[in-house]
């Protein structure tokens, strides 16, 4: 198959939970085979970190503008079997628009921000997209399952959805050498969200100032300068991706915290806690409905409902922590890889050709 995808980063894993697993995904549909060509706008924000200027496992065009590149990506869509939209991708709605005219490819849009999505068209359309335009999809793809599926459907018209979670490849997340500056007790990597703060300093702050004798480790952009945190907890702005692997593999323990905006919902795992399991740390993670259809609580996850339970954590034995952080690599390495991602990727958008094509009307002999 020929995929086109208008997207918000593949090039920049700064500041953003996109760049990852569409990393992983491409990588994995180039291995069977499948061309993939990837179209994001160059913004300064993300030239200034980008952390993959080169890449073999698809094309990818850098554009000014929309206007700019226009004439060659929509020549590069027509010819596409799968075209993929996809969310936070700047003027989204007004390429949507361009490739709705195209007949033959399927239209796609991969959601990586659901719940956000939903609830920002409840109040209006978005830039990458209108309410018009969500029934005009083949496929709608949802990093979020649950009753996130139903609203789609439901409420918004979706023709078929289906979930496709974040992932990992575990040829890039896999156990490594520690690295002296990472090394902690507990480490949260994650960029700064309101609707997550009240979690971290419940989470991570609190345990820090508790817990003097151990050190703790806060990764991420976007965080108010001015804030204060204790002299236990290093701070570094950004890990780029060739590092997590060393991050995850210097914590003792890792800390996973979802946006509310996103728990409210349910089924919506974080790529960041694929990550840190092929990696073979142990996460210790907030509640959300569905979480233990990814991973089983005290087998293969630890959760923290409360400041204390993440004390308790810190408090179990190495031998504990590593028998979970063993059967969680377990799990994700058959069950949350680009490969697995892939072939759902493929399936779905199979079965969504072969909706369409029975849905046609028969033409006359």
């Amino acid at each position: 198959m020929k995929f086109v995808i208008f997207g918000l980063t593949i090039s920049s894993s700064w500041g953003n939970g996109h760049a990852t697993p569409y990393r992983a995904i491409v990588r994995a549909l180039a291995r069977r085979g499948h061309k993939v060509t990837f179209y994001e706008k160059d913004v300064h924000y993300y030239a200034a970190h980008r952390d993959l200027p080169h890449w073999d496992a698809c094309e990818l065009a850098l554009y000014p503008e929309w206007k700019a590149v226009r004439q060659e990506a929509m020549a590069e869509a027509a010819s596409a079997d799968v075209i993929l939209c996809a969310s936070y991708c700047p003027e989204g709605a007004r390429i949507i628009d361009e490739v709705m005219n195209l007949a033959s490819p399927l239209k796609v849009f991969y959601d990586l921000d659901t719940p956000i999505t939903l609830e920002n068209l409840s109040l209006n359309d978005v830039d990458y997209l209108r309410r018009d335009q969500v029934p005009g999809f083949d496929l709608y793809l949802s990093f979020t399952g649950g009753r996130t599926l139903e609203v789609l459907r439901h409420v918004w018209g979706a023709r078929q959805v289906a979930p496709l979670y974040g992932c990992v490849d575990p040829d890039v997340h896999t156990r490594v050498w520690e690295k002296p500056e990472f090394r902690c007790d507990l480490s949260y990597m994650g960029t700064f969200a309101a609707d997550r703060q009240k979690k971290l300093d419940a989470l991570l702050m609190w345990p820090a100032q508790q817990m003097r004798e151990k050190t703790f480790v806060l990764a991420g952009s976007l965080y108010p300068w001015q804030w204060t945190w204790p002299r236990n907890v290093r701070r570094f702005e950004h890990v780029g991706p060739n590092d997590h692997p060393a991050f995850y593999s210097s914590s003792r323990l890792t800390l996973n915290i979802t946006r509310a905006g996103m728990a409210v919902y349910g089924f919506c795992p974080s790529g960041r806690f694929f990550e840190a399991a092929a990696c073979g740390t142990p996460v210790v993670s907030d509640w959300f409905t569905g979480l233990d259809t990814f991973f089983t609580p005290g087998r293969e996850i630890l959760i923290a409902h409360t400041a204390d339970d993440v004390v308790e954590a810190l408090g179990a034995s190495d031998s504990e922590l590593e028998r979970i952080a063993y059967q969680a690599r377990e799990r994700t390495l058959a069950e949350h890889t680009g490969e697995v991602r892939a072939r759902q990727l493929i399936e779905y958008c199979e079965a969504a050709a072969s909706g369409r094509r029975r849905s046609e009307p028969a033409t006359a002999a």
